[in-house]
């Protein structure tokens, strides 16, 4: 089992200099808006995936007026105990350990804690744009799979190139085909990998999102239900390379891509087509649904790297129960307090709301204060 122990937060976010004990599996963190419960959040995610999951930039993770955080975790793997460490020092460098044996690359530190983090920023990947399933897919594939992860890092990075000598092409109306046929074939190898990846992933992982939504989702109560009707959800991969190899597209949009100065065609335009019916689900469905088919998308992810892992992710709950039911809080804990045996951070506003509906689970539990 994964299991965080304590934390230590130096001059990270709004945090001056503070510790955590966490003595039980599941762990609310409770009160008002502003006092730090998403940064402590985002402390732990950061020892699981070197990285802010709120934040682009480091330094926007500084407290404000410091210079440069410290973040300690004293982590349990496969039981025995190690010591996670991640510092921005003064001048930007971030530096990341585990035991005292510093990465050269942060990619190595990707998957040896896995987490899954549901927020709610995190609706985007039901109304937002493909960019954001896109990611969400990435991250998860990525946990599992170190090949997956380089290979996706030399794809951003080629087809960086690529754009960059696309546009020069317009500015300059210097043609150099020959070097695009270099940046092509530099592509082909990741961008293929990528994609028979995502495909042969997605084939096990959506029909587990689709069960995943019903059972969130049902309410014993609803007239749909007295009718004997599941919510009518779908969601399909697509990717234009399920039409055409990878090499074959670069040839049929070279034209366009010189005229666009970027690269048009390829699995950084893959998708996921999420339908209710016939119609676009993020068009038609209340924001019950939207809340629900999020927590199914995630808890899938949690599923998945369960099984690939052979033990369950941390999972942190960032203020999820805001515009949603009674029924459907009850079901999503009962998935990731009881069903999954996992190390479960919860945070809420209301410690009266999450009180009782982890003593109606008869679990044991620890509530923090903040």
């Amino acid at each position: 089992m994964l299991q965080l122990h304590s934390i230590s937060l130096l001059q990270f976010k709004n945090y001056q200099n503070q510790s955590f004990d966490f003595n039980e599996r599941i762990v609310g963190i409770c009160g008002n808006n502003g006092v730090g419960k998403t940064n402590l959040l985002d402390a732990i995610h950061f020892l699981c995936f070197t990285k802010s999951y709120f934040t682009r930039a480091d330094g926007n993770c500084v407290l404000h007026g410091s210079a440069g955080f410290r973040l300690e975790g004293d982590m349990e793997l496969y039981d025995k105990k190690e010591k996670a460490v991640c510092i921005l020092r003064e001048n930007g460098k971030k530096e990341f350990s585990v035991n005292d044996n510093q990465y050269d690359k942060f990619s190595k530190h990707i998957g040896r804690y896995p987490c899954v983090v549901i927020a709610p920023d995190d609706a985007e990947l039901i109304t937002g744009d493909s960019k954001a399933r896109r990611t969400f897919i990435d991250s998860l594939l990525c946990q599992l799979d170190s090949v997956y992860l380089q290979h996706l890092i030399t794809y951003k990075k080629v087809i960086e190139q690529r754009n960059s000598l696309l546009k020069s092409f317009f500015e300059t109306g210097n043609k150099d085909l020959a070097l695009l046929d270099v940046l092509d074939e530099q592509l082909e190898i990741p961008g293929d990998y990528i994609f028979n990846k995502r495909k042969e992933f997605l084939i096990a992982y959506l029909p587990m999102v689709k069960h995943l939504y019903i059972e969130i989702a049902k309410n014993p109560d609803s007239a749909e239900a007295s009718k004997g009707k599941e919510e009518d959800v779908s969601l399909f991969y697509e990717s234009e390379l399920l039409q055409a190899g990878f090499a074959e597209l670069l040839k049929l949009n070279r034209n366009k891509d010189c005229f666009a100065q970027r690269t048009t065609s390829g699995i950084h335009r893959d998708d996921l087509d999420i339908k209710f019916g016939s119609q676009p689900f993020k068009a038609i469905a209340s924001q019950g649904q939207r809340k629900s088919l999020l927590f199914a998308l995630k808890l899938a992810e949690l599923e998945i790297l369960k099984n690939e892992k052979k033990f369950a992710p941390l999972l942190l709950l960032d203020d999820v129960f805001e515009k949603l039911d009674e029924e459907r809080i009850s079901n999503l804990l009962n998935k990731v307090c009881k069903e999954n045996e996992g190390q479960v951070f919860i945070t809420d506003t209301n410690e009266d709301r999450l009180k009782q509906h982890l003593d109606t689970l008869k679990i044991d539990f620890q509530l923090i204060q903040l």
